[in-house]
């Protein structure tokens, strides 16, 4: 009864927050929540049109936040679906980046689909476009709600016919025999089904997406061989005592079976092939998004803490797999060892740079009746799921790791070699920037070509960088390594991503040598877009505002205040810090080109506009992150920025010419404001505007002229400098400087 009211009570939360037609059509108030999982009939009036009911009731619907993404759905007593509503989820894809219509476009193609013929077998289950970005979350969202309808209609609460299988009367319950223990060899444990094998060639895979009806699938087919090998993939359950001893050793068995629960079971998968079962997903978010275990309706995916790597098998003539994963299927996730069930492999395919297809190909396990015996019928088939599957050592600690041996190759290698072209890029176009860093000298010595080589970098970094290869840091990097640090560090989240790793640890180095410049002066797009269009502006005499020095001091510790608001809500909610680190409108301008809401073009583009005017506003005033790099940039080791002893008293050129007034009047360079354009360096060196460098070559030429008799009378005009009250004064001429010789 408990259980009852707690569902009710959910669902009644969940059905305040939609009107009836929108689920069902024509319906117009909700009944009284009926059963358990409790639905609620719909009504027009006094006529029942159909039922609605919460997704996580029926199904397994933990989305890549690890959290439940709740759907009221809506079906009618046939077993149509007829409505769909989002209530409630915390995916940061979607509270960040994606659009939530998208992937509601996605999933509502499901309404219309009738799950009674789905639920007797008679059509296969309808399968959702994938959202680019967002395929874990598409994926569990249109599973959830096919799986729960299915459950629903099996359960013969509703639908064209009651379900058989539901009904049958309990037959003698199969359990583990704890007495199977024998070790045995590679060869026998695939022979008799022990360990199961799904084959798929390029032909294969390319012939099911024809059959598919993709045509944009189609167009673009795996290439190679027809008869290479695509995946061979292999499962089997090593909680069974004797599978697990086979597969895993004496020792590595123990080791599992200490950290089981009573009635957990854990699967050992490996693969071959091109194509890996693994994916990437799981180091940058923590899931499995090309693998899932299915069991009748429900299903789940695992996460990387259900997740050890294996370096090879114990069986005698196993194969050498590049991939070997050992999951211990999560708690919450009741399976039944005794009976058949699914591990479905995800084949994607790229058909364009913001869209993927997808098949599924399901590799099937049923456990050979040698390892079970019959015992009586229990009550109720829960019971006979709760049985252990196998026999319980010496309870160990469930955070107890197993150290196996040898482990394969690291994912994360397999990600880079794969990007070899893009990484190649972006190590050499970094090379470059530590040549222009090293040689500042020489190169400022040549505005004019210097002006050349830095907007030519810049627009490299806009178009390739962040355009095309989407290397645009973000606060949010700061926030997830700093949570990291505090939750369980792991490198190889961060070496999945090749270019937001490197761009990382040349910024940690240009740190020690130059401060925060080189990513905000050099490498970041959105900087680049803004710096680019305040040039354009010049071009066009757009009118130039410089802020008076004492508002602008005040102005821009405001990013340092954003900033440290975004990490001290990041350590109450990480989700939500994430969905106010949208005060950078990086993702909208660079990530997603402007491909999102209007609310978020909007404003980027009132950032960018007000850089038109003030260049680069919101680098100087607002961007957490650079006030994220500005503090750590305090430690840097080297002063790379010449001064003269002039410079700022009297002289205030430098600092009237900065264009982001990282000069103080006083003369000294704020390092956490500059962004190392070096033009303070070019005037440094220009003897035509640089008041020291005008006296140095006055002194050179009175020399030259007193050198040479027929110049000897020679003199030049007086030069000017700016003072700090913006008034100009006189330099001496080169005769007050050197006086004539006598």
């Amino acid at each position: 009864m408990l259980g009852e009211a707690r569902a009710g009570g959910r669902l009644s939360e969940y059905l305040a927050k939609a009107e009836p037609a929108e689920l069902v059509t024509g319906a117009n108030r909700f009944g009284p929540l009926q059963g358990d999982p409790a639905i609620a009939p719909a009504y027009k009036d006094d006529q029942l049109l159909g039922f609605v009911y919460l997704n996580s009731d029926f199904a397994n619907a933990t989305g890549y936040s690890g959290k439940p993404i709740q759907i009221l759905v809506g079906i009618d007593p046939k077993g149509v679906l007829t409505g769909l509503k989002l209530v409630e989820h915390k995916e940061p894809i979607v509270l960040v980046g994606i659009p939530v219509n998208r992937i509601l476009e996605a999933v509502n193609k499901l309404i219309g689909t009738d799950m009674d013929r789905v639920a007797r077998g008679a059509t296969p289950a309808p399968q959702v476009d994938i959202v680019s970005g967002a395929t874990v979350t598409v994926l569990v969202m249109g599973d959830s709600i096919v799986r729960s309808a299915t459950k629903l209609i099996r359960s013969g609460r509703l639908g064209g016919q009651g379900n058989a299988a539901a009904a049958a009367a309990p037959q003698a319950s199969k359990v583990i025999d704890p007495g199977k223990r024998e070790v045995r060899d590679w060869q026998s444990l695939v022979g008799d089904g022990s360990v199961r094998r799904l084959i798929l060639t390029v032909a294969d895979v390319n012939k099911a997406f024809e059959k598919s009806g993709n045509a944009a699938a189609t167009a673009h087919p795996e290439e190679g061989d027809p008869d290479d090998s695509f995946i061979d993939l292999y499962v089997a359950d090593v909680a069974v005592p004797a599978i697990g001893r086979s597969l895993l050793g004496e020792a590595g068995y123990d080791r599992l079976a200490g950290r089981l629960k009573p009635g957990q079971q854990a699967l050992i998968v490996a693969g071959l092939g091109r194509y890996s079962f693994k994916g990437a997903a799981y180091v940058r978010g923590g899931i499995f998004d090309r693998i899932e275990l299915v069991q009748d309706t429900n299903s789940v995916r695992f996460r990387d803490r259900d997740h050890t790597r294996l370096g090879n098998l114990e069986a005698e003539g196993a194969p050498d797999f590049p991939e070997i994963a050992l999951f211990t299927v999560p708690p919450e996730f009741t399976l039944d060892p005794t009976e058949p069930w699914v591990l479905q492999l995800l084949v994607q395919r790229v058909v364009s740079t913001r869209e993927k297809a997808w098949l599924t190909f399901d590799l099937g396990y049923t456990l050979p009746d040698a390892y079970l015996k019959r015992e009586a019928a229990p009550p109720v088939r829960q019971q006979a799921a709760a049985s252990p599957a196998a026999p319980s050592p010496v309870a160990a600690s469930r955070d107890t790791k197993p150290s196996f041996a040898a482990e394969d190759e690291p994912l994360w290698m397999k990600i880079w070699r794969g990007d070899v072209v893009k990484i190649s890029t972006t190590i050499f176009a970094l090379a470059a920037l530590t040549l222009i860093f090293f040689f500042q000298n020489v190169l400022v010595r040549r505005p004019r070509f210097y002006g050349w080589v830095r907007r030519g970098y810049l627009v490299f970094i806009l178009v390739w960088m962040g355009w095309y290869a989407n290397a645009q840091l973000s606060v949010v990097n700061v926030l997830t390594f700093a949570n990291s640090l505090l939750t369980g560090f792991s490198w190889e989240y961060f070496l999945s991503a090749p270019l937001i790793f490197l761009l990382w640890a040349s910024i940690a180095a240009g740190l020690l040598f130059w401060g925060r410049g080189p990513f905000c002066g050099w490498l970041c797009p959105f900087g680049a877009l803004q710096e680019l269009l305040n040039n354009i502006a010049q071009a066009v005499k757009i009118p130039q505002y410089r802020l008076p020095w004492g508002l602008h001091e005040r102005l821009w510790p405001i990013k340092y205040i954003i900033f440290l608001g975004l990490f001290g809500m990041s350590l109450y909610s990480t989700a939500f810090a994430e969905q106010l680190a949208e005060v950078e409108p990086f993702k909208t301008a660079i990530v997603l080109k402007f491909a999102r809401e209007w609310p978020y073009v909007i404003y980027a583009l009132t950032t960018l506009s007000a850089g038109l005017f003030v260049e680069r506003f919101f680098c100087r005033y607002m961007c957490p992150l650079g006030a994220a790099l500005a503090i750590p940039g305090r430690i840097r080791m080297f002063e790379w920025l010449r001064r003269w002893p002039e410079c700022g008293s009297p002289c205030q050129r430098c600092a009237k010419e900065c264009p982001v007034q990282a000069i103080h009047p006083e003369g000294h360079i704020n390092v956490n404001e500059c962004i190392y354009c070096m033009h303070c360096q070019e005037l440094y060196f220009d003897d035509h505007r640089c008041p020291h460098m005008i006296q140095v070559r006055l002194k050179r030429e009175k020399r030259d002229a007193l050198s040479s008799p027929s110049m000897r009378s020679g003199g030049k005009g007086p030069s000017t400098i700016i003072t700090a009250g913006g008034k100009p004064i006189k330099l001496p001429t080169a005769d007050a400087i050197i006086p004539p010789a006598t």
